[in-house]
């Protein structure tokens, strides 16, 4: 089946009544709410001031949607090759204020229609085709096993900016959103958060999977490695490092001196061992490997003070102590193999964890017993 985007554009993007999840994408906590990305359908968006009971409060109906950010009570949204702004400020019907259009176009590769003379382009997430013109049309094109793309965890102090998993590809810092494809890193300025205003692309190689802030840098997971950029001047990311490792799928968090990524192996990830990497960032222009450790399948990863938690997909949910990083293997707090996982976010009030059953809510404040507070469960449909 054939759709113009220009079709895409013209409909509106509805705001509808909770309805149930179907399948579990990006996860995204802002203040006292939680959103729920359903892969190319929308936004499932959660009253969540009580982990223990999470009340669903709207659905955002958003065509070719994967990623989010939110930037003092404005929504970011991607629509597709449009990125979409809309007003928080009743979270039970968010208000459309802008569409830039074509602003992710790099994102694809172009091709023709045999017989015609449509150009179309694929989406490197492998999962739609839409051309870039007027005449743009889409149609399934094939999906991953893997949990929808890949990493970011906001940890930029800014109150008034929500945080991501580590799988993400949209992050806020500096006034300035930041998104990956997989092949570039496009630059918005949001200083005016209710009107964002696309800066630039920065070509940045391919096999990009995940975007990461920390104390005004960028840490960019790649299937062959990490890239580090200096944002101190938000509109003109430096590049500082580029840290190589073999060809696996990578999210990444860091602390002051650490970096960890989980590499795993998998049918778009290519031929590699599965792994946790500790890295030492220290000297930001020369990120050098300290340690490897044999993990089973590892997705997202999440870290809280001492305490990383890292999603091992069918595997389970597992947790050690990283006090000492040449003896994490050592250190295993919990290994929870039931609990099928593929991203996580240490939030303030609750570990959030999306798996392949919906999303769950833990308490930490042990972080290394998590203690189960509620459960949004996909429903088959």
């Amino acid at each position: 089946m054939f759709e113009k985007m220009s079709s895409i554009r013209e409909m509106d993007v509805s705001v509808v009544s909770p309805k149930p999840l179907t399948t579990s994408g990006k996860i995204y906590l802002y203040k006292d709410y939680l959103f729920i990305n359903e892969p190319n359908e929308g936004i499932h968006i959660l009253d969540n001031k009580n982990p223990s009971n999470p009340i669903s409060i709207s659905f955002l109906e958003i065509p070719g949607n994967v990623d989010l950010a939110v930037n003092n009570g404005i929504l970011y949204a991607d629509s597709y090759v449009d990125l979409l702004t809309f007003d928080l400020n009743n979270p039970t019907q968010p208000n459309l204020l802008e569409r830039l259009e074509d602003v992710f176009e790099s994102q694809y590769v172009y091709h023709y229609l045999s017989g015609g003379n449509e150009k179309v382009v694929v989406v490197d997430y492998k999962d739609t085709i839409i051309n870039s013109t007027s005449s743009n049309v889409y149609f399934p094109f094939s999906t991953s096993d893997k949990i929808y793309y890949a990493n970011s965890s906001e940890s930029t102090g800014n109150q008034n900016y929500g945080v991501g998993g580590s799988m993400a590809r949209f992050t806020l810092a500096n006034e300035h959103l930041y998104t990956v494809n997989n092949t570039s890193l496009h630059l918005f300025d949001v200083g005016n958060p209710r009107k964002p205003v696309f800066v630039k692309d920065i070509p940045l190689g391919w096999g990009i999977e995940t975007i990461f802030p920390y104390k005004g840098n960028l840490f960019i997971g790649s299937t062959t490695g990490m890239h580090i950029y200096d944002i101190s001047q938000p509109a003109e990311p430096n590049k500082l490092s580029v840290y190589t490792h073999f060809t696996a799928c990578d999210p990444v968090v860091v602390n002051d001196d650490y970096a960890f990524v989980t590499l795993r192996s998998g049918n778009i990830c290519g031929l590699a061992n599965d792994v946790l990497e500790v890295i030492d960032i220290r000297d930001l222009t020369a990120p050098k490997l300290l340690k490897t450790f044999s993990m089973q399948n590892p997705h997202g990863l999440g870290l809280s003070e001492d305490v990383l938690y890292i999603c091992e997909g069918d595997f389970g949910f597992k947790s050690f102590n990283v006090s000492d990083i040449s003896t994490i293997d050592r250190n295993l707090l919990e290994h929870l193999k039931d609990m099928k996982s593929t991203d996580v976010i240490p939030g303030p009030k609750s570990l959030i964890v999306v798996g392949k059953g919906g999303v769950c809510q833990y308490d930490y404040s042990n972080k290394g017993k998590i203690n189960l507070l509620s459960c949004i469960s996909k429903t088959v449909m």
